[in-house]
C-alpha cells in the first residue's frame, strides 16, 4: 500500500513537471540563446543596411547555429522597438542614448541598456551624373532645405520623418529649424533616393555613405555610374577646400557631414546579442567596417599618405 502511494506521488510530480514544461516550453525556446547559438531579432537604421548585412553574414558563417534576424527601418522605429518590443535585443542607429532616455530606462527597467560607438559613417550629398552643380557649403544646404534659395531644386531624403539621416541633418545642418516641405521630398529608402537622383537632373539626394561609398562593391560601383557624390566645403581646413566623402576625409572629419554608427543593447544575460555586439566592436567586425570604407573605432596600423585631390572643372 505504501509503495502504491509513493508511486502515485512520483507520477503526479512528473505529470506536473511535464505540464509546466509544456506550458512554458514555447516561451523558454524563444528566450533560449547563448553566445554563438540561437535566434534573435535586431532593428537597424536602413541607411546602414549594406555593412550590417555583411557583418551578419560573416558572423553566421562563423557560428552556423546563430541566426540574427535584422529588420531595417527608420531610426525612430528602431528606438520604439528598443522600448516597447521585448523581442528586440539590439538596435543599430546613428546616435546613442540621451540623458532623458537613460533616466527613462532606469525608471522603467531599473537599468540602462549598454551603448557605444562602432564606426564613423557620413551623409552623402548626391547629384545626377550629368550635373555640373556639385559644390556645396553647409550654408547653401541649410538655406535650400529651408526654402530660402534654389526652390526649384528638389532635395530627396530616405523619408521626411523619423530616419537617422533626417535627424542628423535637422541637428547638424538646420540646427533644429524645419524643412520646407515643398522643397524636400521623401523616398521610401536609400535605393529609391539614388534612383530618383539618377532620373532627375536637377535634384539633390542625401543617403548614408554605406550605400554608395565602397569602390570594391560591384552594386555600389554601378550606382555611382548613375549619380555622383558632391563636394562639401570643409570650414576649418586651410584654404577651406571642397571635399567629398571617403575614408580619409571621414576619419579626419574634413568632410563635414560625419556621423556615428552606434549599438544599443537591451540584454541582461550573456546571450547572442551580447556576443554579436562583441563581434562588431572587436577586430573582425571592425575590419569589416574598414573594408566597407567606413572608419572603425578600433585603431589599426596604417601608413601615412598625402592626398591632393583636385576639384574637377565641370
Amino acid at each position: 500500500m505504501k509503495q502504491h502511494f509513493l508511486s502515485c506521488i512520483v507520477f503526479c510530480s512528473l505529470a506536473g513537471s511535464l505540464f509546466v514544461a509544456c506550458n512554458q516550453g514555447g516561451k523558454e525556446q524563444k528566450l533560449y540563446d547563448t553566445p554563438g547559438h540561437g535566434t534573435i531579432n535586431i532593428s537597424v537604421d536602413e541607411s546602414f543596411k549594406p555593412v550590417i548585412e555583411e557583418q551578419i553574414k560573416m558572423y553566421e558563417a562563423s557560428f552556423p547555429d546563430a541566426h540574427i534576424i535584422a529588420h531595417y527601418k527608420p531610426e525612430a522605429e528602431c528606438f520604439k522597438d528598443l522600448w516597447k518590443d521585448t523581442s528586440t535585443r539590439l538596435i543599430i542607429v546613428s546616435r546613442g542614448l540621451n540623458e532623458k532616455e537613460e533616466e527613462y530606462a532606469k525608471n522603467k527597467m531599473n537599468y540602462v541598456p549598454g551603448w557605444n560607438l562602432l564606426a564613423l559613417d557620413a551623409v552623402v550629398v548626391l547629384v545626377n551624373a550629368k550635373s555640373t552643380d556639385s559644390l556645396f557649403t553647409l550654408n547653401r544646404l541649410r538655406e535650400q532645405m529651408e526654402g530660402k534659395m534654389n526652390r526649384q531644386q528638389k532635395i530627396v531624403f530616405d523619408g521626411v520623418n523619423a530616419t537617422g539621416t533626417v535627424r542628423f541633418i535637422l541637428d547638424s545642418v538646420l540646427k533644429g529649424n524645419k524643412f520646407d516641405t515643398t522643397v524636400v521630398k521623401a523616398a521610401k529608402n536609400s535605393d529609391e533616393v539614388i534612383d530618383y537622383i539618377a532620373e532627375t537632373p536637377n535634384a539633390i539626394g542625401l543617403v548614408g555613405f554605406s550605400h554608395i561609398g565602397n569602390p570594391e562593391d560591384t552594386a555600389q560601383v554601378n550606382k555611382l555610374k548613375k549619380v555622383k557624390m558632391a563636394y562639401v566645403q570643409c570650414t576649418f581646413c586651410p584654404d577651406s577646400p571642397f571635399v567629398k566623402p571617403m575614408q580619409q576625409t571621414i576619419s579626419n572629419k574634413h568632410y563635414p557631414l560625419v556621423r556615428g554608427i552606434y549599438y544599443i543593447i537591451n540584454e541582461t544575460h550573456l546571450g547572442l546579442g551580447t556576443d554579436f555586439t562583441g563581434f562588431l566592436k572587436f577586430e573582425r567586425g571592425q575590419l569589416i567596417f574598414r573594408r566597407a570604407y567606413l572608419v572603425p573605432v578600433m585603431q589599426f596600423d596604417v601608413r601615412a599618405v598625402n592626398v591632393n585631390e583636385k576639384i574637377p572643372e565641370n
